[in-house]
């Protein structure tokens, strides 16, 4: 299975790199001034063309917010980052259909309709307002870095060694932050397509009750995204697995929504937000998926386009010399150029710093969270990886002391 997804993977963190290197994020905060339709639109643009993993996408709209963006536009960001990019439709076409590449981009736009919609009506008022003010008082602080200028404009560093040197160690970076979701995404896909009986499969998913076998399957759905902790592409091979297991088709959709609501990130989304809003934003997205998830089914189901056979390229392709083969070769020749553009050099090294934590390339004036250690200022992609370096720091420090 990994390696029937190998080339999709390669090609389509290879293309998000080259766009988190040569599109500005400065223009990010300028246009999410609020929820109107312009906004949300930008917001969804702007996340399809800023794709990254779920944990990036989440640091990424919080430090929009905090700069003064819209809470809901900066959600919206996120989810179009995480759910409507290149490399997850690649990803799904190979492993399972072109259909389900087409709903989870024709899904996402219903989604982010529901998300402007409902949260209009649940996410604002005074939670918001001290969730902003909590994050202001953060950035007021001595440690914060002040505002660099603009970067240079996209055809500028695209003719640049720089550049390209930045769109290499974004792709390094962005597969390095999300490895371990990849292992444990193809590991348990693996386990539960082989050595999970169809009777439990059954036991989870109804099955046989019309439309309530839709309305559970895309209601658990998002409860097994949570609890599996797997996110970004890394869920895709579960997906896999689950419509192999008999999950309809819209609970599948609703599963691969979900990736913005496993345990890790609603801990973070805690600890940025505060517990109440955390609980009205698990509330939203969990209705807002699975509403998404049935009304892609119903919609594709009126047209034809929902498969008629669970069957996914999880358990019958073969290694052999082929098509998929050729394009690894090929893939993995380009991949060997980027990396050895990332040993080389590290780009734009005014702009731009290496979270030390999980290796992600940040830029230096729009970290969501920085720090200094031994006169030397460090630079982390969220909040999660300071907490983690602290951390590591105060346990050395106690051991050192012993």
């Amino acid at each position: 299975m990994f390696w029937v997804t190998l080339w999709p993977l390669l090609l389509g963190f290879g293309l998000s790199g080259g766009v988190q290197a040569f599109v500005s994020r400065q223009t990010l905060q300028r246009a999410l001034g609020n929820h109107g339709p312009r906004a949300i639109g930008r917001a969804t643009v702007f996340g399809m063309v800023s794709s990254s993993c779920s944990y990036a996408a989440t640091a990424m709209s919080k430090s929009l917010f905090a700069r003064g963006a819209d809470f809901i536009a900066s959600n919206v960001f996120m989810f179009a980052s995480t759910n409507l990019v290149i490399e997850l439709g690649i990803v799904l076409v190979v492993l399972m259909g072109w259909q389900f590449a087409l709903s989870e981009f024709f899904g996402g736009a219903i989604m982010i309709i529901l998300l402007a919609t409902l949260g209009a009506l649940w996410l604002r008022g005074r939670l918001v307002t001290q969730a902003r003010d909590r994050m202001t008082s953060r950035n007021d602080s001595p440690d914060r870095p002040t505002e660099e200028a603009s970067p240079q404009p996209w055809r500028t560093r695209l003719r640049t060694r720089a550049g390209w040197t930045d769109a290499a160690t974004y792709t390094m970076t962005d597969l390095t932050m999300i490895r371990k979701e990849l292992f444990i995404g193809y590991l348990v896909a693996g386990f539960l397509a082989t050595a999970v009986p169809n009777s439990w499969w059954n036991a989870v998913f109804l099955h046989g009750h019309g439309f309530w076998t839709s309305v559970e399957n895309a209601v658990v759905g998002p409860f097994i995204a949570m609890v599996s902790c797997v996110c970004s592409v890394g869920n895709v091979p579960l997906a896999a697995a689950l419509w192999h297991g008999g999950s309809s088709f819209g609970g599948v959709i609703s599963f691969l929504f979900a990736d913005l609501i496993t345990f890790p990130l609603l801990l973070i989304y805690r600890q940025y937000y505060g517990t109440r809003l955390t609980l009205r934003l698990v509330a939203v997205f969990w209705a807002v998926m699975t509403v998404a998830g049935l009304l892609t089914q119903g919609l594709f189901q009126w047209v034809g386009l929902v498969p008629t056979r669970h069957a996914s390229r999880i358990v019958t392709e073969q290694v052999t010399w082929n098509a998929t083969t050729m394009l690894n070769i090929i893939l993995l020749l380009a991949f060997a150029v980027l990396y050895g553009l990332h040993r080389r050099g590290q780009g734009d090294r005014s702009r731009l710093a290496i979270d030390p934590v999980c290796g992600m390339q940040v830029e230096r004036a729009l970290a969501p969270a920085t720090t200094s250690e031994g006169g030397i200022h460090l630079y982390f992609c969220s909040d999660r990886c300071l907490a983690q370096f602290n951390a590591s720091s105060d346990t050395s420090t106690v051991e050192a002391s012993h």
